[in-house]
């Protein structure tokens, strides 16, 4: 049985198939202008709704004549009450009249729940859906830690710490502008920083599981204006958001012994926050499914249905 899984985020319009083992993401990221930090949600909205039919028609022509037994959605970023973006209400309405079409179950989670579900998958780790855990979802809208315990065949997501104002991605994008890189800037910061040569690094405080990092913005732009290499200030910007993260998880891990770390989003594709975290021995998202897309949606709708 194939599941198909939609996620229109305010990042990336995505559909995917499951078929109970492998699958496949048709995704594309929202079309941002050069030296801005994303989109409103009207024209998200509008991104996704011209984006969607083209992916789906790529998407269904490789799963041609195979048997759909449910169509699975994300429909709000977390779940939790007051957890809202009208871009998601896109892939809610087109996934609402496939499943009405086929007459197979509409499954409804959050687009959170699809990022632990895909890190896990394409780390090859899913069998942690079925037992508490803990999770990163480190990306350009969010930086929270989470507790992840099995719900049925879901998850559910409580966040117990993480950043107090800005995410890790809006200062990683932050720096993207100050540095004229592309939007998002991950990526590019990524390429960046393995060309530098400082150590310097900011110690964001975190004495048990928060951490703040409005501050470090300031700090990123002073480094720059005394070390104006592009190559330095990205490993600065990054430096300062691995050691945050690495302290915070050592806390959580001396809270909660013998959980695995799982880390899911954009940002946890990072080669140097990867390598800072070595120590804990980590559990990584492929790159490819880091990123938001419906792969872990897709997986939620398969586990859901057969039960």
């Amino acid at each position: 049985m194939y599941t198909i899984g939609m996620d229109t985020s305010n990042y990336t319009t995505s559909i995917a198939y499951f078929d109970g083992v492998q699958g496949e993401n048709c995704s594309r990221l929202l079309p941002v202008k050069h030296g801005e930090l994303g989109l409103r949600q009207s024209d998200a909205v509008f991104a996704h709704i011209k984006s969607l039919p083209e992916l789906s028609g790529r998407l269904f022509s490789h799963i041609q004549g195979k048997e759909i037994g449910a169509v699975g959605v994300s429909t709000q970023p977390r779940a939790v009450e007051g957890s809202y973006m009208p871009c998601f209400m896109v892939g809610y309405s087109h996934g609402k009249l496939l499943s009405d079409t086929l007459k197979v179950p509409l499954v409804t989670v959050s687009h959170q729940q699809g990022h632990v579900a895909a890190a896990l998958w394409s780390a090859g780790r899913l069998d942690l859906m079925d037992e508490p855990h803990l999770a990163w979802h480190l990306s350009g809208g969010t930086t929270e830690l989470l507790l992840v315990e099995p719900v049925g065949k879901n998850v559910q997501c409580t966040r117990i710490g993480g950043t107090t104002d800005i995410s890790a991605g809006q200062l990683i994008d932050r720096t993207g502008v100050m540095l004229n890189l592309p939007f998002p800037a991950g990526k590019h910061l990524d390429m960046l920083s393995s060309g530098a040569e400082l150590t310097d690094v900011f110690q964001v405080k975190c004495p048990e599981l928060e951490f703040s990092l409005s501050g470090v913005q300031n700090k990123v732009q002073q480094f720059h204006e005394k070390h104006p290499i592009p190559e330095e200030t990205a490993a600065y910007a990054l430096r300062c958001v691995s050691e945050a993260v690495f302290k915070a998880t050592g806390n959580a891990l001396a809270k909660f012994p013998g959980l695995p770390v799982v880390f899911s989003g954009g940002v946890a594709s990072n080669a140097m926050l990867q390598r800072r975290m070595e120590t804990l021995n980590p559990i990584f998202s492929q790159p490819q499914y880091a990123t938001d897309n419906a792969m872990g949606v897709a997986i939620l709708a398969s586990r859901m249905v057969e039960g």
